[in-house]
């Protein structure tokens, strides 16, 4: 059986990516509104799949950066080595910040609230304060991890529009939907989880989705045309 190469193995890795990513957010309760926080930690108590639903997003994000490195070989070889070198230590970056932000959101948050819910009604403000003090260790690694994410997208998509082998399209969806993420992180550090942030951040999500697809394919069929060009 024939190996997987660099290519082919990003191409799966942003394919498989996504699907874990838009599962994990499905998981996801969303009645609340979650700058409301009685009313979010009640909703986030009562799931029963919080801390699968938020390492499914983590196993995604970090198969999306992986696909992403595999992109950095893709397009290094056309030129243009510091900006790939300097979009590939933004991916590495996002990487660990996601992982930081799911110990304190998927887990720190999830135990929290469980023992606010469960506390003696003489202690419930108490634990609510300490559970709302997690609450912003949370927002501001989701706004360092949209802004980082973002401007590290952006950079992948400049180099994407600089390549002859990448359609135009594609660099520019990438630099937008990177662009449009960075600026829903830096509401999000003024305003929290607000209306505002929510009605950018999650469009600007689907459109970084829309793109490691796409990029996906790119990698997967620039290898096919590679080898039926050596055969």
């Amino acid at each position: 059986m024939k190996a997987l190469n660099t290519n082919q193995s990003g191409a799966l890795c942003a394919w498989l990516g996504v699907a874990l990513l838009f599962t994990g957010t499905l998981l996801h309760p969303m009645s609340a509104d979650p700058n409301q926080p009685i009313a979010a930690f009640t909703e986030y108590a009562a799931d029963h799949h919080w801390v699968g639903s938020h390492l499914l997003q983590l196993v995604g994000v970090g198969c999306m950066l992986v696909a992403l490195l595999a992109l950095a070989h893709h397009l290094s070889v056309a030129g243009g080595r510091l900006l790939i070198r300097t979009a590939v230590a933004g991916a590495i970056t996002s990487l660990a910040l996601a992982a930081a932000l799911q110990a304190v959101d998927g887990i720190a948050l999830h135990r929290m609230v469980h023992v606010w819910a469960d506390a003696p009604v003489a202690q419930k403000p108490a634990w609510f304060t300490a559970t709302f003090a997690v609450r912003q260790i949370e927002v501001g690694l989701a706004s360092l991890f949209c802004i980082t994410l973002g401007i590290t997208a952006a950079l992948f998509g400049l180099a994407q529009s600089r390549h002859a082998g990448s359609p135009r399209g594609l660099g520019l969806l990438a630099i937008s939907a990177g662009l449009a993420t960075a600026y829903a992180g830096w509401i999000m550090a003024h305003q929290g989880f607000s209306e505002t942030v929510m009605m950018i951040n999650m469009p600007a999500n689907l459109l970084l989705m829309a793109w490691m697809l796409w990029s996906g394919w790119q990698l997967w069929t620039r290898q096919v045309t590679a080898e039926q060009e050596r055969g």
